[in-house]
């Protein structure tokens, strides 16, 4: 079967706003049943352009069955192709952390935060782990034993939010659960002539998923769909000139800045050498200066000496008797 490639921001987008299959991806990934999402009104899809990342972004509003009823979080989820703009995601999170739109009132008029999921989809790998999806949790532990603490409170789910990491690159490696399998619909080894259009058996997906599936078969002819992936193909070739250009400037500066710190080096040192040379010229004229004072003592004591043989003599005479 042919469909359109998730990769692409316009073909992510699509799938996403079929709130049958939000709902199933999302629940996938978290790994909680979402009965109910609704897009955020604040914020349904945006595209960042910022130096050589393209991302989109989509928020939903989510109500989740739990073993103890409902909650209600934001789903965030962010694709980055190119590469991570770690600042940027800060101040996205930051700005849901914000929001008052994000709040909810209970019975007796109090606000309170909706917790916040993060899903990121990245297209290059983090370190060189081989593991596709990464979640990482609020878990709360004793500092002291490092013991798990079952413990669940606004404080905690408001302030602590969860994560999960999808690697795209490291998709190809691993088919070992249901996620996996669902996942593999942005793996890139099933690229076919085209870069738009991926080839995959139906028969590989669980069946909860193909209606996932489907959906993107359909995106794969809608003529729209085709335009606006040609359009991203550009936009990423100009960004890549464009980090090809920066690079080769960068280049150059590096190279100016190491002749830069290698003159700098060499004064350094000179100043170093004409430090010492001004710190030896100071002890010799400290040395010079304490012998000129001990010469000038000396000669004092001798006029003294001299002055009483002259009173001696005077007075007494000479050693052999004559008068002076």
């Amino acid at each position: 079967m042919l469909i359109a490639n998730p990769i692409y921001d316009v073909v992510f987008k699509y799938m996403m706003e079929d709130l049958k299959v939000a709902r199933t991806f999302i629940s996938a990934i978290i790994g909680e049943e979402v009965e109910e999402l609704d897009f955020c009104p604040q914020d349904i899809t945006t595209r960042y352009k910022e130096g050589s990342v393209t991302v989109v972004r989509v928020d939903f509003l989510a109500r989740i069955k739990t073993v103890e009823g409902y909650k209600a979080v934001i789903i965030e989820m962010q694709k980055a192709l190119l590469s991570s703009d770690i600042r940027r995601f800060r101040r996205y999170v930051g700005s849901q952390y914000q929001s008052t739109n994000n709040e909810y009132e209970d019975e007796n008029k109090i606000a309170h935060a909706r917790p916040i999921y993060c899903i990121f989809f990245l297209g290059h790998a983090l370190g060189n782990n081989k593991i596709p999806v990464l979640t990482v949790t609020n878990q709360v532990k004793d500092r002291a034993t490092g013991t798990e603490v079952k413990l669940r409170h606004e404080f905690i789910d408001s302030l602590h939010h969860k994560s999960w990491i999808v690697q795209i690159s490291k998709l190809k490696e691993h088919r070992r659960d249901d996620l996996e399998k669902l996942l593999s619909i942005f793996d890139q080894s099933n690229i076919t002539d085209s870069n738009h259009i991926l080839n995959v058996n139906e028969k590989d997906f669980p069946k909860q998923f193909r209606h996932i599936i489907r959906r993107l078969k359909k995106a794969a002819e809608i003529k729209e769909v085709t335009e606006q992936m040609t359009a991203e193909d550009n936009l990423i070739s100009d960004f890549q000139n464009l980090e090809r250009v920066i690079a080769a400037k960068e280049e150059v500066i590096a190279k100016k800045e190491e002749v830069i710190a290698a003159k700098e080096e060499v004064i350094a040192k000179k100043e170093e050498a004409l430090a010492t040379s001004q710190q030896v010229l100071a002890t010799n004229q400290q040395a010079l200066a304490t012998s000129q004072q001990a010469l000038a003592t000396s000669q004092q004591a001798l006029e003294v000496l001299q002055r009483q043989v002259a009173e001696y003599q005077l007075k007494f005479g000479t050693l052999d008797g004559s008068s002076a």
